[in-house]
């Protein structure tokens, strides 16, 4: 079986470390930084995230109705947390949060791990994941940078 893939990305923003971990604690933002594309629609979640807190969600890709559930597996204000996929599309997704102070405002770093479904397609399959994966990101950098610059 491959190793898992890996995205990461980091952004500076605007923004005092307290706001930007504010804006991420809140689960209703994740809507607002995810591409209309993917019709992303919230099903059930906490009024605030914390350790322990699912997520379910359902999104289209292509179409195709895609359900899926993660857990808040770690939580460190205003550091860092973890989100792990119970089930959904991957047969591994791990997107670790960071955020750091920084001059000017807060540096956010996202590192995805992920595994594919199909591992002998994995190489071939991955090549389209990952354009995917960066034009979600892209646009999550954008929004987020957006988002956060309007509320400082």
């Amino acid at each position: 079986m491959r190793e898992p893939y890996l995205l990461e990305r980091t952004q500076v923003v605007e923004a005092p470390i307290e706001e930007a971990w504010r804006f991420y604690a809140d689960p209703g933002n994740l809507e607002a930084i995810t591409p209309p594309w993917l019709r992303f629609q919230i099903e059930s979640t906490p009024d605030e995230l914390r350790r322990g807190s699912y997520l379910r969600y359902s999104l289209r890709l292509f179409g195709i109705p895609i359900r899926w559930q993660t857990v808040i597996a770690r939580w460190h204000p205003p550091r860092s947390f973890v989100d792990v996929q119970l089930s959904g599309p991957y047969v591994v997704w791990e997107h670790t949060h960071r955020l750091s102070r920084v001059s000017g405002g807060t540096e956010i770093h996202d590192g995805v791990r992920y595994r594919l479904p199909v591992a002998a397609l994995a190489p071939l399959s991955n090549l389209v994941v990952a354009r995917l994966l960066a034009a979600i990101f892209d646009y999550r950098a954008e929004r987020t940078a957006a988002l956060l610059s309007s509320t400082s």
